[in-house]
C-alpha cells in the first residue's frame, strides 16, 4: 500500500494510490489516518477519486509529534567524516516546521554558504509504542518514506551539537508515499538502494541493507527515551557522499535540482532556489 497526503483547493487529504489514480481516505492527512487504532482498514476505503500524475504533494506526514534524525549510521559516511564507529545510534531532533513536500522547492537561506545534501530512508510510525519489545517495534512500523535531510553545516557545526544546522524552516523534503513493509524487499529490514543525484550526476549510493542500526533496533532504542505516537518519523541517516566531505567541498548554490532517491520508495525531486 501507498499512501501520501497532497493538497487540494479544499485543504490536505490522505490517499491511496491506485494504479495512476489516488483514493481519497476521508482524512485530513497520513498523519490523522494513523491515529486511528484500526487505520489500515481505512485506508483500504474508498473515496473520491483523481489522477497522481497532477498531485500536489504535502510532507507524506505534515504535523508529526517529533521527528527523530540518525547521524552516523552508514560505515562510509563515518569515515568520510573522520569519526569512529559508534556503540549506539546518534540522536538529534527535527520540528515540524522543516518539513516541505517531496517536489517542493527548497530555498537556500542567505545566512549559509554550506547547504549539503543527505538522502535517508524514514520511518514512519503507525501504532503508539514506549520501551517498545523486538515485535513490538516491528509491529510500530506502518512504513517507510523518503528525506532528504538538507544541512547547513556552517552553522551544524558551529558548536559540537547539530540541531541548529539541521532545523532550518521549510528545508526538508519528505515523501511521496508512505509505503507499507509488505510492499518491500525484506519488510521491515528493507535491503534498499539510496542515492542522492545533482543535476543527474550520483553523489550518493548505498543499500539500506547495510545501516548499523536498522529499523527495528531504532524503534527499540527511540522508544526507549520517548513515546512514539502514530505519524512520528525516525530518520535512518545518511550514505557516503556528502557534499561537505569532498576535497574541497561541494554545497548547493541555487539552481541545482536534488533527487533524493530510495528504490522500491520513490524520490524527493527538489529545486534548489537561491533566498535573498
Amino acid at each position: 500500500m501507498r499512501l501520501a497526503t497532497i493538497r487540494t483547493k479544499d485543504g490536505t487529504r490522505a490517499v491511496r494510490l491506485d494504479g495512476d489514480q489516488h483514493v481519497e481516505l476521508g482524512f485530513r492527512d497520513v498523519g490523522a489516518l494513523l491515529a486511528q487504532p484500526d487505520w489500515a482498514r481505512w485506508a483500504a476505503g474508498e473515496g473520491a477519486v483523481s489522477p497522481a500524475s497532477s498531485a500536489d504533494f504535502a510532507p507524506v506526514v505534515p504535523r508529526p509529534s517529533k521527528v527523530v534524525c540518525v547521524g552516523h549510521n552508514y560505515s562510509d559516511h563515518i569515515r568520510e567524516m573522520g569519526r569512529d564507529l559508534p556503540q549506539f545510534p546518534t540522536l538529534f531532533p527535527k520540528f515540524a516546521d522543516t518539513l516541505l513536500g517531496a517536489y517542493d522547492d527548497v530555498v537556500k537561506p542567505p545566512e549559509t554558504e554550506a547547504l549539503d545534501w543527505e538522502v535517508e530512508l524514514a520511518i514512519v510510525i503507525g501504532t503508539p509504542v514506549r520501551r517498545a519489545t523486538e515485535q513490538e517495534a516491528l509491529s510500530a512500523i506502518a512504513g517507510f518514506t523518503v528525506m532528504n535531510d538538507i544541512s547547513m553545516r556552517d552553522w551544524q557545526f558551529r558548536t559540537v551539537e547539530w540541531t541548529q544546522g539541521k532545523v532550518w524552516d521549510s528545508s526538508t523534503p519528505l515523501g511521496p508515499y508512505l509505503v507499507t513493509p509488505d510492499e518491500l524487499d525484506g519488510g521491515v529490514h528493507p535491503d534498499l538502494t539510496v542515492r542522492t543525484l545533482v543535476d543527474g550526476v550520483v553523489m550518493q549510493e548505498d543499500r539500506t541493507g547495510t545501516l548499523l542500526f536498522d529499523p527495528v533496533h531504532l524503534v527499540r532504542y527511540v522508544s526507549t527515551v520517548v513515546r512514539l505516537n502514530p505519524g512520528d518519523v525516525i530518520a535512518t541517516g545518511t550514505p557516503a557522499g556528502v557534499g561537505h566531505a569532498r576535497t574541497p567541498p561541494l554545497y548547493l548554490v541555487g539552481g541545482e535540482i536534488v533527487v533524493a532517491d530510495v528504490s522500491g520508495l520513490g524520490a524527493c525531486r527538489n529545486l534548489i532556489v537561491k533566498g535573498s
